[in-house]
């Protein structure tokens, strides 16, 4: 057998692990680790890292592991990447503990204000995430992730989730289109994702497909709990079959629109105004409004413009999206704030609430406020308001006692 060798990561990245594995004839298996805190952590490296070496069962090959401050599990992950790609026949795998704190539910009819996007590659920004209180996380593999970096990547995502503690915050990945994103399912469907975006969705077939391959993967690893979907449109396309395509899956809890590629799909240059989309916008809305399921709205590209970002987030409130996506922590908090209900609107929930509250006291089978009939769509979206509202900190929980 030929020699082959594979090298994950790069030694000059800090909090990362650059790996690189040989095979070789000799029957030898040669285990070099440099670190700079090697007093420190020298011996759990060398655990890991045989643990890592046994599960896969290798027993010959020159391993190179340059220590630049990374999480074990990202170290776990590298190894698995490098020997893997050097043995393109090896089945086996190499967990991590998988935390209680990792094995949390979800549920559909959650709140999905925020979505901090993060690096598949990059475990340094996933450590703390869950602190900045988004209502979501997504561990990202399509494009924020090199290509040369997706095989390490889904293996690093894999062990995150096994690992991390995200704080409530609803675990999501964003999976890669066609094949690569069905092999991205088989590692992370298993490990407690809650929701998986499916980029750049065109036809209900496509999100057929991903929905299909991850019921195979419940079904053969014992899941239970569901795996919600959030197919994001990316195209002219996607958006002319939004409706087909948030009614395609029972899965579906959201729909999702990326106005950059977008625009880019129909030649124009987006702008802050957004008269550009506002047609594919509002589309999105009303198909999700039609399947029953929520509207989210794409990010705001510039971390450094607040008052653009409110700006941004009070328009697409109005057009009736639910969420917005966030590249940095520092955009959570202007999110939820916009999108929290004004007083007036607060006020008016709570009049109907009380109203529907009494009329089921008296038992009367008709509910009406100030001579207007209400009907249960209109109590339950004044529920949901003041749920929003508990959630942003505006009303107390109990405050029909009060």
């Amino acid at each position: 057998m030929s020699e082959k060798s594979y090298m994950s990561g790069n030694s000059e990245v800090k909090s990362d692990f650059c790996v690189s594995y040989s095979t070789e004839n000799s029957g030898e298996l040669n285990i070099n680790i440099q670190s700079k805190t090697a007093i420190l952590h020298g011996s759990k490296l060398k655990s890991i890292t045989e643990k890592t070496l046994s599960d896969l069962g290798i027993k010959s090959g020159n391993l190179t592991i340059i220590d630049n401050g990374g999480q074990y599990f990202v170290l776990q992950a590298r190894i698995e990447a490098s020997v893997k790609a050097a043995n393109s026949k090896l089945k086996t795998e190499s967990l991590p503990d998988f935390k209680q704190h990792s094995q949390y539910k979800s549920f559909r009819d959650r709140f999905r204000r925020s979505r901090l996007y993060l690096p598949g590659n990059q475990a340094k920004l996933m450590l703390n995430a869950g602190i900045h209180q988004p209502d979501a996380i997504i561990l990202d593999l399509e494009d924020s992730v090199a290509p040369d970096e997706k095989d390490v990547a889904r293996l690093i995502v894999r062990n995150a989730l096994r690992t991390l503690d995200f704080f409530g915050a609803e675990r999501m990945v964003r999976i890669n289109q066609g094949k690569i994103g069905l092999k991205d399912l088989e590692e992370i469907v298993p490990q407690n994702v809650h929701l998986i975006l499916v980029p750049k969705v065109e036809n209900a077939k496509q999100l057929n497909e991903v929905d299909d391959k991850i019921q195979q993967i419940r079904k053969d690893c014992g899941r239970k709990e569901p795996v919600f979907l959030m197919p994001i449109l990316e195209s002219a396309t996607g958006i002319l079959n939004s409706l087909e395509i948030a009614k395609a899956s029972k899965s579906n809890v959201a729909i999702a629109i990326g106005l950059e590629d977008y625009t880019a799909d129909i030649g124009v240059q987006r702008t802050n105004k957004g008269l550009e989309s506002l047609f594919a916008r509002s589309q999105v809305v009303n198909a999700a409004r039609s399947a029953g399921i929520q509207a989210i709205d794409t990010v705001f590209s510039d971390v450094n413009d607040e008052d653009g970002l409110r700006t941004s987030v009070q328009e697409a409130k109005e057009l009736g999206f639910e969420g917005k996506g966030c590249i940095h922590p520092r955009q959570i908090k202007p999110v939820h704030e916009e999108l929290a209900p004004s007083e007036s609107e607060i006020e008016k929930a709570k009049k109907i609430i009380r109203a529907f509250v009494e009329a089921e006291a008296k038992g009367q089978g008709v509910v009406s406020l100030d001579s207007k009939m209400i009907d249960p769509p209109v109590v339950k979206r004044a529920q949901n308001t003041i749920n929003l509202a508990v959630a942003t900190g505006l009303v107390p929980k109990n405050w029909k006692r009060n």
